[in-house]
Parts: C-alpha cells; sequence; structure tokens
C-alpha cells in the first residue's frame, strides 16, 4: 500500500504524523539517557559501597583480613567493584551506540522531512497558480462573450432603427464583430488554460504528489525500523555485560566457599595464644588440724596482717608482669561464677585470727629479697609509660616468638634488599673500571661503603632478635606447675643465685618480674620509682567504693583492699574488670570490679557503676 495512492488529499495529515514520529524517537532518546544517568549513578553508588567496607590501611581491620571469612567478603567487595565497572560498561555503550547514534539520525531525520514537504507545498503551490489562472481566463471568455452578445444585440437594434443614420449602424456592426472577436480569442485562450492545467492536475495527483509522499512513506518506514534496531541494541547492550557480571557472582560464590571455619579457628588460636600453662590442682587445706598441716603454695586465707604472705591464682607466680595489662593492670581476676573455693578470700572463705605456721614457712620458702637491677627498672619504666620494650618482652611467650619471628623475617629481607643492591653497585663499579668513559668508579665507593654499614648494622639487629627468639623457644615448652613450685623452693634454698641481679625471676612470658616480700619494702620502692619517673598530677577522686571480699594484691599495678574496706575510685571500670582506687595519696592500684561495690559521683563524668 503506498501512501501516494491512499492518501493522496491527506497532505497535513501526513505533516502531522511524521512530526509525531520525530517526537517518538526523540523521547525514546531521552528515555535511553536517563537509563544511562542511572546505569552511571548505581554504578557510582555500588563503587562508594565497597570503598566504605575496604578495610583501612595500616589499620586493625587490616589484620582481621587475616581470616577466610574475612577475606572473602573483601573479595565480594572487589567482585562489586567489577561488577559497578559492567553498570558503567552499559551507560557508555548505551550513550555510545543509541543516544549519540539517534541524535544524529533524528537530525538527518528533520532534514529530510522538511525536504519533502517543502517540496509538496511547493507543487501545492504550482496547482493553485495553475488554477487561479484557469479561473481568470474562463471569467474573461464570461465577460467577452456577454460583451459580444451585448454589441450584436445593439447592431440589430440600430440596423432595425429607420431613423438612425447609415454610419451609426455600420459602426455598431464593427463594434459587434470587435467584441465577437475578442470573445473567440477568449474562448482559446480559456481553452489552452484549460488544458494545461488539467495537464497539471493529472501530474499532481498521479506523479509529484505520489513520489513525495512514497519517500515521506519511506523515510518513516526508516524511522521505524531504526527505533526497532535501538531497542535490539538496548538488550544488547545488557545481554553482552551479563556473562562477565555472571563471572562476577561466580566469584563471590567461588569466595564463600572457600571460607574454611577450622583456619579461622586455628588463626584465632595464633592470634591469641599464650604460650602459658593451665594453672595446676589446688591443694586441700585440711582447718581441721592446723598443726599438722603441710606446706602449700596455694594457700587462699591468707591474712593481711604481716609480712603479706604470697597470693597464688591457680599457681601463677607472684609478681609478674603480665603481658595484656594497660596502665599496669594485672590479669584479669577469677570469674564470678567460680566456685567460692577457687575465689580468693570470697566470702565463704573461712577467716583466719591468726597467721597459721605453715603461712610462715610458706611465705619463708617463696620470698626473695628486694633486689632490683637497672634492666628491670628499665622493663618496668617502659611498662608503666605504656612504651613497647624492644624485645616484646611484654606479650605472651607464643605471641612474643611470633612478633620476634616476624622482627626476624622483616630484617633479614632488608638485610637481602641491600645485598642486592651492594651486588649492583659492584657490578656498576666494574663497568666503570672496564669502560672509563661511562663512570668514575671512585664515586660508588662512598655508596659502596654506606650499603656495607647499612648491611652491618642489620645483621647485628637481627642477631640480637634471633638470640631473643632463641632464648623464647627455648622457653616455649613449660614447664609442669609442680616443677615451678620445686624451682620456686631450691630459689629460696640459695640465696647466692636469688641475690644476683643478672639471675632476677623471670615471668613465664620472658620479663623479668619483682617479687615482694614484704609490703613495706614494696611500698617503698613504688613510691621511689614514682618520684623519679611519674611526673603525672594525682587523678581527682570520681566515687568511693567498699570492699566486698579480700583482695591480695601482688602483682604490679594492684593494691590490696580488707573485707569491709572504704576506698576513693579514680578511675572507673573501662570494661576490662578492673576499677582504680586510691588509699591515700601515697597508695593507690587496680582491684577486681567483682571485689568492689563502686559508688559513683552522680556529677563525675561518665559516671557508672560496676558491680
Amino acid at each position: 500500500m503506498s501512501w501516494g495512492t491512499e492518501l493522496w488529499d491527506q497532505f497535513d495529515n501526513l505533516e502531522k504524523h511524521t512530526q509525531w514520529g520525530i517526537d517518538i524517537l526523540e523521547k525514546y532518546i531521552k528515555f535511553v539517557k536517563e537509563r544511562t544517568e542511572i546505569e552511571l549513578s548505581y554504578a557510582k553508588q555500588l563503587r562508594n559501597l565497597a570503598k566504605k567496607y575496604q578495610p583501612k590501611k595500616n589499620s586493625k581491620e587490616e589484620e582481621e583480613y587475616r581470616y577466610t571469612a574475612c577475606k572473602a567478603f573483601l573479595s565480594t567487595l572487589n567482585e562489586m567493584n567489577d561488577y559497578a565497572g559492567q553498570h558503567e560498561v552499559i551507560s557508555e555503550n548505551m550513550t555510545s551506540n543509541i543516544t549519540v547514534e539517534l541524535a544524529r539520525y533524528v537530525q538527518e531525520l528533520k532534514q529530510e522531512r522538511k525536504s519533502y514537504f517543502h517540496d509538496g507545498r511547493k507543487a501545492q503551490q504550482h496547482i493553485e497558480i495553475c488554477w487561479k489562472q484557469l479561473e481568470s481566463s474562463k471569467r474573461r471568455f464570461e465577460r467577452d462573450c456577454k460583451e459580444a452578445d451585448r454589441a450584436q444585440q445593439y447592431f440589430e437594434k440600430m440596423d432595425a432603427d429607420i431613423n438612425v443614420t447609415k454610419a451609426d449602424v455600420e459602426k455598431a456592426r464593427q463594434q459587434a464583430q470587435v467584441r465577437h472577436q475578442m470573445a473567440e480569442d477568449s474562448k482559446a485562450d480559456y481553452s489552452s488554460i484549460l488544458q494545461k492545467f488539467n495537464h497539471e492536475q493529472h501530474e499532481y495527483y498521479y506523479t509529484h504528489i505520489p513520489n513525495i509522499f512514497q519517500k515521506i512513506q519511506e523515510m518513516e518506514e526508516r524511522r521505524i525500523v531504526r527505533i526497532g534496531e535501538s531497542m535490539k541494541t538496548y538488550a544488547e547492550v545488557d545481554r553482552q555485560v551479563i556473562p562477565i557480571i555472571g563471572k562476577c557472582l561466580d566469584e563471590i560464590v567461588k569466595a564463600a566457599e572457600s571460607i574454611d571455619q577450622k583456619n579461622d579457628s586455628q588463626l584465632v588460636i595464633e592470634a591469641y595464644k599464650s604460650g602459658f600453662e593451665p594453672p595446676g590442682d589446688i591443694e586441700f587445706e585440711d582447718y581441721t588440724q592446723p598443726m599438722k598441716r603441710t606446706v602449700s603454695d596455694n594457700s587462699l586465707s591468707n591474712s593481711r596482717g604481716e609480712g603479706k604472705p604470697e597470693l597464688k591464682f591457680g599457681g601463677k607466680s607472684k609478681g609478674k608482669l603480665w603481658p595484656f595489662i594497660k596502665k599496669n593492670k594485672p590479669p584479669p581476676p577469677p570469674p564470678a561464677s567460680a566456685s567460692p573455693s577457687a575465689v580468693p578470700n570470697g566470702p565463704q572463705s573461712p577467716k583466719q585470727q591468726k597467721e597459721p605456721l605453715s603461712h610462715r614457712f610458706n611465705e619463708f620458702m617463696v620470698s626473695k629479697p628486694k633486689i632490683h637491677c637497672f634492666r628491670s627498672l628499665k622493663r618496668g619504666l617502659s611498662l608503666k609509660l605504656g612504651a613497647t620494650p624492644e624485645d616484646f618482652s611484654n606479650l605472651p611467650p607464643e605471641q612474643r616468638r611470633k612478633k620476634l619471628q616476624q622482627k626476624v623475617d622483616e630484617l633479614n629481607k632488608e638485610i637481602q634488599k641491600e645485598m642486592d643492591q651492594r651486588d649492583a653497585i659492584t657490578k656498576m663499579k666494574d663497568v666503570y673500571l672496564k669502560n672509563p668513559q661511562m663512570g668514575d668508579p671512585a664515586s660508588l665507593d662512598h655508596k659502596l661503603t654506606e650499603v656495607s654499614q647499612n648491611i652491618e648494622k642489620l645483621r647485628l639487629e637481627a642477631q640480637k632478635f634471633e638470640a631473643w627468639l632463641a632464648e623464647v623457644e627455648g622457653r616455649l615448652p613449660a614447664r609442669s606447675e609442680q616443677a615451678r613450685r620445686q624451682s620456686g623452693m631450691f630459689d629460696a634454698q640459695n640465696p647466692a643465685t636469688v641475690n644476683s641481679c643478672a639471675q632476677d625471676r623471670e615471668s613465664p612470658d620472658g620479663s623479668y618480674t619483682e617479687e615482694q616480700s614484704q609490703e613495706g619494702e614494696g611500698k617503698v620502692l613504688a613510691t621511689d620509682f614514682d618520684d623519679e619517673f611519674d611526673e603525672e598530677e594525682p587523678l581527682p577522686a570520681i566515687g568511693t567504693c567498699k570492699a566486698l571480699y579480700t583482695f591480695e594484691g601482688q602483682n604490679e599495678g594492684t593494691i590490696s583492699v580488707a573485707e569491709g574496706e572504704t576506698l576513693y575510685v579514680i578511675e572507673e571500670d573501662k570494661g576490662d574488670g578492673w576499677t582504680r582506687i586510691r588509699r591515700n595519696e601515697d597508695e593507690e592500684g587496680y582491684v577486681p570490679t567483682s571485689y568492689v561495690e563502686v559508688y559513683l559521683d552522680k556529677n563525675a563524668k561518665g559516671a557508672k557503676t560496676y558491680i
């Protein structure tokens, strides 16, 4: 079906329809453009989301990504970046293959449509001019015919009148002939113009208009085909990235399947294993036969009367510098859910009014003279100020071994790097020696000496850490509880060994232990130490507390309290199970929060009560 034959009289409607078609095409272009903007926005949001949850460099989060579950999550974030990239590809391809191409095509289409309808209007104007000429010649012919009839009638009237002269009759006859000739001429002209108009009209309706309308039809059909092709391209652009998006999703599934719960559990062991042995069994204390008691290192009912007898937490050595303390905090206290017999001086522990002989003997066997050397003072100062010792002695044995091994590996890498640099400089020097025109060999001597000195320094540093590592690895197979007790008794019987500064007792983590044999001596040394190194202003009291049970503060940073004693609170529990208290200006330290009932001032900043 052709528009030229079927719609020959619908020029205006075709003009409106083709304009509507162009509007539809522009609407589709706008739709695709907005889709590309959505894809870009979505990709940007996905990238920002992935970036938001990426682990920050040189932070604790980076260490957490050793675990397989965290690695899988990191892989998911990376895949989401690729996923976002595919949406950017969709946007880019739709813009280049659809939006840009269709926009250019619309401009061409508008020009083509304008040309066709210009030709149509021109043909219309031509036929209208021909019609006007025909009408003009027709009216002229009609007028001339009427004039000839009137002239003929006038002649006949003059010829019949006897009173009219012959000259007037002749004049009327000539006038009638002239009018008749004009009518004949008008008739011929009208006939000629009519034939011409009929020809032009036939050409207009059967040639010009059909041809123009046919071109307009073809133009419209091309527009329809083009929008269909663009819709296919719209789908294909999406379809092209589906395999890649599928690969991203497959990688996410693969990452999820790579999660190994056993491996993560092993990493937890490696991260937190201290290397200490579990505490030994607590020996039975028979209070019904006080005179027949044997020497025990695990008495839990020592009184605060005199001499400050040793208090054992599950067999751990006294005065231990625990590695995970903060501000000289001791290790966490026994759990509140422990049996009454396992809680030192708990509410069900019997109170001794007099010091049994076995306690005196026990104190004598395990106590040592208080002799400090500069190394132990330096170590204590570093712990007090929160600094990390160079040999990582503030860590448990297993963690210390890992840190030392890591340090040795780093130093070995640096040594290898310096050695490679030295070899490169040596080779360059050889080249300069063989080819002096390339450079002066003596100019490399300074750099070579500097690199050699760096290697020597790094080797000495590595030897130092290797020695500490060997020392830790030699002690890692921890001794049994009984062996430690026997060793403690042997040390007590050999004062010469005990008095040697170089052989000061060490805690299982390798850090030096500062024993306290008497409360008075410990206080004096602590006060001297604070006067020399601690220039901090005393913290203000933020409340008071009442001791629920007796606590023997044997570890560094703790303070002894008696049941029912009231003291000042200067630092509340930060969630680690310890509260910092003060008895007077010279005595302050930490006690387990579960051992005291705290009454914080309401006006104190951030006051909370932990019971």
